[in-house]
């Protein structure tokens, strides 16, 4: 993957994280076990601290910043979506940032909550736990339900799953010309579909 030091700072990767080698992290970031870096993510430590606890996805082309002296935190089993832009704030543990959010700095998102695709989480707003989170700028609409709640963990438990998969079998290949006669198809758990939820954001 390419990491780079900046005055001195390199990034530090738990051995059982995976990180995709079109991930980028700079400086003064952290990544702990079982964490999960898509493609093209940027983790940018360069200012400000970068922190993924045990356990948590941050997903394809997603951006992690933050200003001098900040720290951007994704707790333990927080999942942030595709395209989301985390910059100088905390995501709680348990909670989702759905896909191409913005939560800004100093904002916090509660634990077990779900941030809407597309919201726009404005500086310094502290958010409660369990709670879906969706607008622009976001606001609270309702209490997450505990099916919601559990729906979330599943697909959290399957990017935990997918590090591990990563790690065991994913290659580069050159692509095949046609496809195989009885081509298999991928053989994975996921989340049970709840549909107002994935319609509201999940990534």
């Amino acid at each position: 993957m390419p990491c780079y030091a900046i005055d001195g700072l390199s990034p530090v990767v738990h051995p059982s994280a995976y990180v995709h080698p079109t991930a980028v992290l700079i400086g003064d970031v952290i990544v702990g076990p079982d964490c999960y870096v898509g493609p093209c993510a940027s983790l940018r430590g360069d200012f400000g601290r970068i922190r993924l606890m045990d356990g948590s996805n941050v997903q394809d082309t997603c951006v992690i910043h933050g200003f001098p002296d900040s720290d951007t935190v994704v707790e333990t089993n927080g999942h942030i979506g595709h395209g989301a832009v985390l910059h100088g704030c905390v995501v709680r543990h348990d909670a989702l940032v759905g896909m191409n959010a913005v939560v800004m700095d100093e904002a916090e998102v509660g634990a077990y909550s779900i941030v809407a695709a597309c919201a726009f989480v404005r500086a310094g707003l502290k958010l409660p736990e369990k709670s879906l989170i969706a607008g622009l700028p976001a606001k609270v609409m309702r209490p997450l339900t505990d099916d919601e709640i559990r729906w979330k963990r599943v697909g959290t438990e399957t990017y935990q799953d997918l590090a591990k998969r990563c790690h065991a079998s994913l290659v580069e290949v050159q692509p095949l010309a046609e496809e195989e006669a009885d081509r298999p198809r991928l053989q994975v758990g996921g989340p049970k579909t709840l549909v107002a939820t994935k319609r509201d954001g999940e990534g």
